[in-house]
């Protein structure tokens, strides 16, 4: 699919902004923010999750507890670690692998219709799909406002 391709492009220019930064940098939440440059990024993987999978009534294929951390409505209850780092990373990639595979072989027959938070109606895995690239470039966006805020706020 093509807004596969889109998310795939959008993750690897994520990881280009956070491997310009420290562990620290990535876990500072700047005045007027409530989350962090980490926290995006793990909830771009959660929401994709929630909206594909879990909207579907499928089980999804992370952890219930990384979903559980990084849930819209959810903000960082602690600072992740290395080790946590390097499974965000991770997984950015291989949810997307999993859900083309999963998409392929046709699990998405009992998708239900909902109304994001952004307005937008999806009413099959092809409107979430398609939806996920205004998400994540969402959540990039925030990315760079935090990262621009924590520079400002070291000088």
């Amino acid at each position: 699919m093509k807004s596969i391709d889109t998310i795939r492009k959008l993750r690897e220019c994520a990881l280009g902004i956070i491997n310009e930064l420290s562990l620290e940098e990535l876990n500072h939440i700047p005045a007027g923010f409530n989350n962090n440059i980490a926290w995006n990024l793990g909830h771009m993987v959660a929401a994709q999750q929630g909206v594909c999978y879990k909207r579907a009534g499928l089980p999804i294929v992370v952890e219930e507890s990384y979903f559980e951390r990084y849930k819209p409505g959810t903000i960082p209850g602690a600072p992740i670690t290395q080790e946590e780092l390097d499974e965000i990373k991770s997984l950015l990639f291989s949810t997307l692998d999993q859900l083309e595979k999963d998409y392929a072989d046709g699990i998405f027959v009992n998708y239900g219709t909902f109304t994001t938070r952004y307005g937008v109606e999806l009413a099959s895995i092809e409107d979430a799909v398609d939806f996920l690239p205004f998400h994540d470039g969402f959540h990039m966006g925030y990315m760079l406002a935090l990262r621009r805020a924590g520079n400002q706020n070291q000088d």
